[in-house]
């Protein structure tokens, strides 16, 4: 459950790195990953997310997902949306979009 509050994503990142959440994942087409770490959408829950405008155009917009794998690894997934936004695909999208009404 979403219970904290950031002003901005390098506030939110470092609160979570100390919260445990020391991974940086990365969206790799149909899957996250860090160094040797593959995560498919049925591997991970996402248990907290955090929504930030751009300062010069809200346009710009990134959200910080807290991740936790089905064995305990924890991590973030920062994604940018508009124009600089990864390329998700399929369950990925769906999974991360599905966290966002859930929480």
């Amino acid at each position: 459950m979403k219970s904290f509050s950031y002003e901005t994503l390098s506030e939110a990142l470092k609160d979570l790195k100390l919260r445990g959440y020391i991974l940086d994942f990365n969206i790799r087409g149909n899957c996250i990953e860090c160094n040797d770490v593959k995560l498919n959408p049925d591997e991970f829950k996402v248990e907290e997310f955090y929504r930030f405008e751009g300062m010069t155009n809200p346009d710009d917009e990134e959200v910080v997902y807290a991740i936790v794998s089905n064995t305990g690894l924890k991590g973030t997934l920062v994604d940018a949306y508009g124009a600089y936004s990864d390329q998700i695909t399929g369950e990925l999208i769906k999974k991360l979009k599905s966290a966002e009404r859930n929480i």
